[in-house]
């Protein structure tokens, strides 16, 4: 008899720094994995997260504004949020039984005054 498999574990993901999968998920912005093969289509997967810009980074983007160059404050808060909406992304499809998304893509979409939601989307598969 064999012992249950482990739960996917949620990861704190870093700002920046690539999303790691417990579970090992394949991940296309494309309707194949090259090289594999489909199996069965599962459905579509989500994940979504929604931040609020912090104060502090209004202002200091307002004096960027006038200068011009990267907002970072802004840059880091989008890189924050994709790579949550990704590891939801990919818990939503470990939960389908998948082991491949397919087509991922983001939308986002202004929720109340200053807040923003950041969504994936894509198709879960079993490749083979």
């Amino acid at each position: 008899m064999q012992p249950p498999s482990p739960q996917p574990a949620v990861q704190q993901v870093q700002p920046g720094q690539p999303v790691q999968h417990a579970v090992q998920i394949a991940l296309s912005n494309i309707e194949t994995i090259p090289g594999r093969t489909i199996q069965q289509s599962l459905g579509v997967a989500t994940g979504s997260t929604v931040r609020a810009k912090h104060i502090g980074k209004d202002i200091l983007a307002g004096f960027k504004n006038i200068v011009g160059g990267e907002l970072k404050g802004y840059t880091e808060l989008l890189t924050e949020a994709r790579n949550q909406a990704l590891e939801r992304l990919v818990a939503d499809a470990a939960a389908r039984g998948a082991n491949a998304v397919v087509n991922v893509r983001f939308a986002t979409s202004a929720v109340a005054g200053g807040a923003a939601e950041l969504f994936a989307y894509g198709t879960a598969v079993i490749i083979v």
